[in-house]
């Protein structure tokens, strides 16, 4: 039985990887390495938590004697590296904290399996997922590609961009057979609702205003979580070491669209009259260094690896409406405490 290692397998995207690992894969064991931050929620696994296969591990990959220890004891055989600070806006409050754990917790996962797998590298691989944001910003036209360069705008980006060079930079002086993706926004079921959509769903709801950036015309490329988490599945078993993927939902928007969009949606589910959740649109002083448009271009992936996504975002920002409309007391539960004190400082006094 091989022993594979999840990082931040209690959050958004790293929970649905771990559910469909451990439903998939009967033969791997799966561990669940996650902190638990505000944005890691066990919750989001009470379907799979009782499974043979399936064990979680409360820890911190800042901390590299715990993560040595770890490692020394449980042998894995692969790594899955989603833990990671994600929000933009809050990595513009406190820089610092998302190159502790974007960075260093990277480096010391990387020390880790140098130590336990010293030459022996045979069918082992870590994987490291990181984002379209590391490219910076187009323009009008042209897409992200493998080969493009880094041009982070963000402290969120500058970290996850440090943690890509660090990954391949193992790779290619200690040999480590790595991989990386990069992806572009996700969205779906059990995401912390500081990110747009479940934020935008839940103040629609309760008629809340809903804050958008500048004029709304930023563009983002969307991806169905639960297609995201298919391809690293392909990519963690088919793809090529020390080789990059791109993911993306080929679902291009401008924020402003989108919302609207959502507001229709969700206007027809409550029963409103529609145009009644647009006039809760309000408009905020744009994020400092903040991207015009990400569009990933995933030819490669698609092309080698026979990925393809599987939902347009039409049909699947009305499935994620009606996951959240259905699962009321989960959001309840995240929308308490620590987030309505960001929530104020984050938009309330703009």
């Amino acid at each position: 039985m091989k022993t594979i290692l999840i990082t931040g397998g209690a959050g958004f995207i790293g929970s649905h990887l771990v559910r469909l690992f451990v439903n998939k894969y009967p033969e791997y064991k799966i561990v669940n390495l996650d902190k638990l931050t505000y944005a890691g929620n066990l919750a989001n696994l009470t379907d799979i938590e009782g499974k043979a296969n399936y064990e979680f591990v409360k820890g911190d990959i800042v901390d590299a004697d715990f993560i040595l220890k770890l490692f020394i004891e449980r042998q894995f055989d692969a790594v899955i590296h989603l833990a990671a600070e994600s929000h933009v806006d809050r990595s513009i409050t406190n820089p610092t904290e998302f190159v502790f754990t974007n960075v260093i917790g990277t480096v010391n996962l990387l020390n880790a399996i140098r130590h336990i797998w010293k030459d022996n590298t045979e069918g082992k691989r870590f994987y490291h997922i990181s984002t379209d944001e590391v490219y910076g910003s187009l323009g009008s036209e042209g897409m992200f590609t493998e080969k493009t360069g880094y041009d982070p705008h963000s402290p969120y980006s500058a970290s996850k961009a440090s943690s890509d060079h660090f990954v391949r930079a193992y790779h290619d002086t200690f040999g480590l057979p790595v991989v990386v993706s990069n992806c572009s926004n996700n969205y779906g079921s059990f995401q912390f609702p500081e990110k747009l959509i479940p934020l935008f769903i839940n103040n629609i709801k309760n008629n809340k205003a809903l804050p958008v950036y500048g004029e709304g015309l930023n563009i983002r490329d969307w991806l169905w979580v639960e297609d995201h988490a298919r391809a690293i599945d392909v990519i963690f078993h088919q793809g090529k070491d020390g080789d990059t993927y791109n993911i993306g939902g080929h679902n291009e928007w401008t924020n402003i669209d989108l919302i609207k969009v959502m507001c229709r949606i969700m206007d027809s589910k409550l029963r409103r009259e529609p145009g009644t959740s647009e006039k809760l649109i309000t408009y905020v002083k744009d994020r400092a260094g903040h991207d015009l448009r990400y569009a990933i271009d995933s030819t490669k992936l698609q092309q080698e690896l026979n990925w393809v996504p599987s939902l347009q975002f039409e049909e699947g920002i009305e499935k994620t409406i009606d996951w959240y409309l259905a699962n009321t007391e989960w959001m309840e539960n995240v929308t308490s405490g620590d987030y309505q004190s960001y929530y104020q400082k984050q938009y309330q006094n703009r």
